[in-house]
């Protein structure tokens, strides 16, 4: 039986912006080894439009989708770069991603914070995909791009199943012969060898032992501030090139904090941000 190629979904709309995350799309198959497909979202005609104006959402999605076409191949050696598909689809931006990373068909979907900053709901529409999703979601940024990785940023929450994340971390550091920083936020005054996060994130540091990936292990104390703050200054001191997060809990109680955490983590941080979910992850079979 042939073996299965695994597959990535990149939203690119053409312009600098979908040149910027079709650059990041082509350097990710080569190095992941993974098919991409291609996708743009037209947005659905208006009664108005469709009745009294005559216009068509067939021709739309025909004109959009020969645009798109074009600059994929314009920018990908006439489209022979290992892409499987391009395509167009209508609805809202959000709906429409949060439906094809919930069709089982996809590894994680790439998107570029700036593209959806055109739209005037963009912080929503990214909140809703990544809240939504059962794939595992990749953002990147303006200044945030994969060009390398050579150390990923795990923060970890002893309340949080870490399972889905390491795996992740561990394809990712092996592809890219990364190493790994585990960062735990203390929000108790107590020696840091003493706490139930440091010792956590050690057993965590000798299961990447375990895989010959480096890994070490930073406990920050809050000191009154917000988790998310901490995390975020860390990242711009110690600039890792890649954060993988867990998206919410099990426990529908735990989802509102869960959520606002995620949010401010992606909307705020300077380099890509895998968010990772909950749910049973097509990803493993690259393991086995």
């Amino acid at each position: 039986m042939a073996h299965k190629k695994h597959r990535i979904l990149s939203f690119v709309q053409p312009g600098n912006s979908g040149a910027k995350v079709l650059d990041e799309t082509l350097r990710l198959q080569k190095i992941l080894d993974l098919h991409v497909s291609v996708l743009n979202v037209a947005r659905p005609l208006s009664l108005v439009e469709k009745n009294i104006k005559g216009q068509s959402q067939d021709k739309i999605v025909y004109e959009s989708k020969k645009e798109l076409v074009s600059f994929v191949e314009g920018r990908t050696n006439n489209g022979q770069d290992g892409f499987i598909d391009i395509d167009v689809k209508v609805g809202r931006i959000d709906s429409v991603l949060t439906n094809e990373a919930n069709s089982g068909k996809f590894e994680f979907i790439l998107i570029d914070k700036a593209v959806c900053a055109e739209d005037s709901e963009s912080k929503r529409h990214i909140d809703n995909i990544v809240s939504g999703s059962e794939c595992p979601v990749l953002t990147i940024g303006e200044k945030s791009g994969i060009s390398s990785i050579k150390n990923i940023a795990i923060p970890i929450d002893i309340s949080q199943s870490t399972h889905k994340r390491l795996r992740w971390a561990q394809f990712f550091a092996k592809k890219f012969d990364a190493r790994v920083t585990i960062v735990s936020v203390l929000n108790y005054d107590i020696k840091v060898e003493n706490s139930l996060a440091y010792k956590n994130a050690n057993k965590i540091k000798h299961l990447f032992w375990e895989q010959n990936i480096d890994c070490e292990v930073r406990v920050l104390p809050a000191n009154g501030q917000k988790k998310e703050n901490i995390i975020l200054d860390y990242v711009e001191k110690e600039r890792p090139d890649l954060m993988i997060i867990r998206t919410h809990q099990h426990h529908i109680t735990a989802f509102s904090s869960i959520r606002k955490f995620v949010s401010e983590i992606i909307h705020g941080s300077s380099i890509p941000v895998l968010s990772v979910n909950y749910t049973p992850n097509p990803i493993k079979s690259l393991f086995l």
